[in-house]
Protein backbone atom coordinates (compact mmCIF):
# COMPACT_ATOMS: atom_id res chain seq x y z
CA UNK A 1 0.00 0.00 0.00
CA UNK A 2 1.17 3.21 -0.57
CA UNK A 3 -0.46 7.45 -0.54
CA UNK A 4 -1.07 8.25 -4.32
CA UNK A 5 -2.05 11.71 -5.60
CA UNK A 6 -5.65 12.26 -5.96
CA UNK A 7 -5.22 14.41 -9.16
CA UNK A 8 -4.22 11.70 -11.16
CA UNK A 9 -6.50 9.17 -10.72
CA UNK A 10 -10.03 8.73 -11.85
CA UNK A 11 -10.92 10.03 -8.58
CA UNK A 12 -9.71 13.61 -8.39
CA UNK A 13 -13.22 15.29 -8.98
CA UNK A 14 -14.75 13.16 -5.98
CA UNK A 15 -11.39 13.50 -2.96
CA UNK A 16 -11.84 17.66 -3.87
CA UNK A 17 -15.72 17.44 -3.32
CA UNK A 18 -16.23 14.44 -0.57
CA UNK A 19 -13.18 14.04 1.09
CA UNK A 20 -13.97 17.06 3.77
CA UNK A 21 -17.66 16.85 3.74
CA UNK A 22 -19.69 16.24 7.09
CA UNK A 23 -21.37 13.33 5.74
CA UNK A 24 -19.55 11.34 2.77
CA UNK A 25 -21.08 8.04 2.88
CA UNK A 26 -23.60 6.76 0.84
CA UNK A 27 -25.49 3.67 1.33
CA UNK A 28 -27.72 1.74 -1.21
CA UNK A 29 -29.82 -0.85 -0.42
CA UNK A 30 -30.42 -4.06 -2.33
CA UNK A 31 -32.27 -7.31 -1.78
CA UNK A 32 -29.82 -10.27 -2.94
CA UNK A 33 -31.13 -14.23 -4.09
CA UNK A 34 -29.39 -16.62 -2.62
CA UNK A 35 -30.85 -19.58 -2.74
CA UNK A 36 -27.84 -21.35 -4.72
CA UNK A 37 -25.53 -19.90 -1.83
CA UNK A 38 -27.71 -21.69 0.56
CA UNK A 39 -27.41 -25.01 -1.36
CA UNK A 40 -23.90 -24.63 -1.80
CA UNK A 41 -23.84 -24.05 2.09
CA UNK A 42 -25.76 -27.00 2.76
CA UNK A 43 -24.22 -29.22 0.20
CA UNK A 44 -20.39 -28.47 1.35
CA UNK A 45 -21.42 -27.94 5.16
CA UNK A 46 -19.96 -24.64 4.74
CA UNK A 47 -20.51 -21.77 6.69
CA UNK A 48 -23.02 -19.51 5.05
CA UNK A 49 -21.65 -16.46 6.48
CA UNK A 50 -18.29 -17.39 4.97
CA UNK A 51 -19.88 -18.13 1.92
CA UNK A 52 -21.17 -14.47 1.64
CA UNK A 53 -17.69 -13.05 2.45
CA UNK A 54 -15.96 -14.61 -0.02
CA UNK A 55 -18.33 -13.65 -2.81
CA UNK A 56 -17.94 -9.92 -1.38
CA UNK A 57 -14.22 -10.56 -1.73
CA UNK A 58 -14.75 -11.91 -5.38
CA UNK A 59 -17.04 -8.89 -6.66
CA UNK A 60 -14.95 -6.74 -5.15
CA UNK A 61 -11.69 -7.17 -6.69
CA UNK A 62 -13.20 -6.36 -10.38
CA UNK A 63 -13.63 -3.01 -9.50
CA UNK A 64 -10.82 -0.91 -9.28
CA UNK A 65 -12.32 1.22 -6.79
CA UNK A 66 -12.03 -0.79 -4.19
CA UNK A 67 -8.39 -1.07 -3.74
CA UNK A 68 -8.53 3.05 -3.40
CA UNK A 69 -9.15 4.42 0.27
CA UNK A 70 -9.09 7.64 1.82
CA UNK A 71 -7.35 7.41 5.16
CA UNK A 72 -6.83 10.80 7.48
CA UNK A 73 -7.13 13.18 4.60
CA UNK A 74 -5.12 11.31 1.91
CA UNK A 75 -5.60 8.67 -0.32
CA UNK A 76 -4.16 5.13 -0.65
CA UNK A 77 -3.80 2.50 -2.85
CA UNK A 78 -3.65 -1.03 -2.12
CA UNK A 79 -2.68 -3.85 -3.57
CA UNK A 80 -4.95 -6.06 -2.21
CA UNK A 81 -8.52 -6.34 -0.01
CA UNK A 82 -9.52 -8.25 3.08
CA UNK A 83 -13.13 -8.96 4.13
CA UNK A 84 -13.95 -8.44 7.33
CA UNK A 85 -17.07 -10.12 9.83
CA UNK A 86 -18.19 -9.90 13.19
CA UNK A 87 -18.22 -12.74 15.50
CA UNK A 88 -19.14 -13.51 18.95
CA UNK A 89 -16.90 -14.21 21.33
CA UNK A 90 -16.37 -16.50 24.43
CA UNK A 91 -17.94 -13.97 26.60
CA UNK A 92 -20.25 -12.92 24.69
CA UNK A 93 -19.39 -9.98 23.37
CA UNK A 94 -18.17 -9.14 19.94
CA UNK A 95 -15.16 -8.82 18.10
CA UNK A 96 -14.06 -7.89 14.78
CA UNK A 97 -11.59 -10.09 12.27
CA UNK A 98 -10.27 -9.30 8.98
CA UNK A 99 -9.85 -12.10 6.64
CA UNK A 100 -7.45 -11.86 4.05
CA UNK A 101 -9.51 -12.67 0.56
CA UNK A 102 -7.98 -15.53 -1.34
CA UNK A 103 -9.43 -16.38 -5.07
CA UNK A 104 -9.25 -19.78 -3.64
CA UNK A 105 -12.34 -20.45 -1.66
CA UNK A 106 -11.02 -23.24 -0.12
CA UNK A 107 -7.75 -21.60 1.47
CA UNK A 108 -10.53 -18.40 1.96
CA UNK A 109 -12.87 -21.33 4.34
CA UNK A 110 -9.63 -22.86 6.24
CA UNK A 111 -8.39 -18.90 7.10
CA UNK A 112 -11.69 -17.61 8.16
CA UNK A 113 -12.38 -20.71 10.36
CA UNK A 114 -9.12 -20.42 12.18
CA UNK A 115 -8.78 -16.52 12.76
CA UNK A 116 -12.41 -16.40 13.66
CA UNK A 117 -12.10 -19.40 16.13
CA UNK A 118 -9.08 -17.89 17.51
CA UNK A 119 -10.69 -14.09 17.64
CA UNK A 120 -13.73 -16.21 19.86
CA UNK A 121 -11.62 -17.77 22.24
CA UNK A 122 -8.88 -15.00 22.52
CA UNK A 123 -12.09 -12.11 22.82
CA UNK A 124 -9.50 -9.85 20.73
CA UNK A 125 -10.40 -8.00 17.31
CA UNK A 126 -7.93 -9.49 14.48
CA UNK A 127 -6.64 -6.69 12.11
CA UNK A 128 -4.99 -6.07 9.05
CA UNK A 129 -3.45 -3.05 8.07
CA UNK A 130 -1.81 -3.15 4.73
CA UNK A 131 -4.88 -4.37 2.97
CA UNK A 132 -8.29 -2.65 1.67
CA UNK A 133 -11.03 -3.83 4.53
CA UNK A 134 -14.30 -3.98 3.36
CA UNK A 135 -16.60 -4.32 6.61
CA UNK A 136 -19.13 -7.01 7.18
CA UNK A 137 -21.70 -7.42 9.97
CA UNK A 138 -24.12 -9.96 9.71
CA UNK A 139 -27.36 -9.83 12.06
CA UNK A 140 -28.39 -13.48 11.01
CA UNK A 141 -30.93 -13.67 14.06
CA UNK A 142 -32.88 -11.19 13.06
CA UNK A 143 -34.81 -9.93 9.91
CA UNK A 144 -33.94 -6.80 8.61
CA UNK A 145 -35.45 -4.33 6.24
CA UNK A 146 -32.28 -2.20 5.71
CA UNK A 147 -29.40 -0.38 7.76
CA UNK A 148 -28.15 2.38 7.51
CA UNK A 149 -24.09 2.14 9.06
CA UNK A 150 -22.79 5.21 11.41
CA UNK A 151 -19.72 7.95 9.70
CA UNK A 152 -17.51 8.08 12.59
CA UNK A 153 -14.97 10.14 11.16
CA UNK A 154 -12.27 7.54 11.79
CA UNK A 155 -13.09 4.76 9.29
CA UNK A 156 -14.02 5.21 5.92
CA UNK A 157 -14.07 1.73 4.44
CA UNK A 158 -17.05 0.41 2.86
CA UNK A 159 -19.42 -1.69 4.96
CA UNK A 160 -22.12 -4.32 4.18
CA UNK A 161 -24.75 -5.68 7.17
CA UNK A 162 -27.35 -8.28 6.31
CA UNK A 163 -29.91 -10.25 8.61
CA UNK A 164 -31.71 -13.11 8.65
CA UNK A 165 -32.49 -14.29 4.75
CA UNK A 166 -36.24 -15.10 3.91
CA UNK A 167 -37.26 -18.19 2.42
CA UNK A 168 -40.04 -18.70 0.24
CA UNK A 169 -41.39 -21.74 -1.75
CA UNK A 170 -38.53 -21.80 -3.91
CA UNK A 171 -36.40 -18.95 -3.57
CA UNK A 172 -33.94 -17.26 -0.34
CA UNK A 173 -33.94 -13.72 -0.04
CA UNK A 174 -31.47 -11.49 1.56
CA UNK A 175 -31.64 -7.93 1.79
CA UNK A 176 -28.44 -6.23 2.26
CA UNK A 177 -27.05 -2.44 2.87
CA UNK A 178 -23.93 -1.16 1.70
CA UNK A 179 -22.46 1.78 2.73
CA UNK A 180 -19.13 3.15 1.02
CA UNK A 181 -17.25 6.76 1.10
CA UNK A 182 -18.24 8.72 -2.01
CA UNK A 183 -14.46 9.37 -2.32
CA UNK A 184 -13.84 5.90 -2.99
CA UNK A 185 -16.61 5.12 -5.29
CA UNK A 186 -19.49 6.95 -7.45
CA UNK A 187 -23.31 5.34 -6.80
CA UNK A 188 -22.66 3.82 -10.33
CA UNK A 189 -19.60 1.78 -8.97
CA UNK A 190 -21.50 0.83 -5.74
CA UNK A 191 -24.46 -0.53 -7.53
CA UNK A 192 -22.08 -2.47 -10.48
CA UNK A 193 -20.55 -4.40 -7.53
CA UNK A 194 -24.04 -5.18 -6.12
CA UNK A 195 -24.21 -6.43 -9.79
CA UNK A 196 -21.27 -8.11 -9.53
CA UNK A 197 -21.64 -9.91 -6.30
CA UNK A 198 -25.20 -11.07 -7.41
CA UNK A 199 -23.33 -13.04 -10.08
CA UNK A 200 -20.84 -14.49 -8.07
CA UNK A 201 -23.08 -15.78 -5.51
CA UNK A 202 -25.41 -16.87 -8.66
CA UNK A 203 -22.69 -18.87 -10.28
CA UNK A 204 -20.01 -19.94 -7.69
CA UNK A 205 -19.28 -23.80 -8.37
CA UNK A 206 -16.92 -25.57 -5.66
CA UNK A 207 -13.82 -27.83 -7.49
CA UNK A 208 -13.71 -30.75 -5.57
CA UNK A 209 -11.10 -30.71 -2.60
CA UNK A 210 -8.77 -32.24 -3.33
CA UNK A 211 -7.12 -32.36 0.68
Amino acid sequence: MHEIDPTETTRAYAFEMWMNAPMPMVTLIRTLDVTHLRRIAKRRKMKFNMLMCWCIGKAATKIKEFYMLPVNGRLIQYDSIAVSTIVENCKGDINSCDIPFSHDIYRFNDVYLAITGKTAASCSNHDITDRMVIGTSALARYEVDGAIGMYSGIFNNPFLIWGRYRSGLFRSKLTVSFQFHHTQMDGAHAARFLDLLQSEINIISLPPDIN
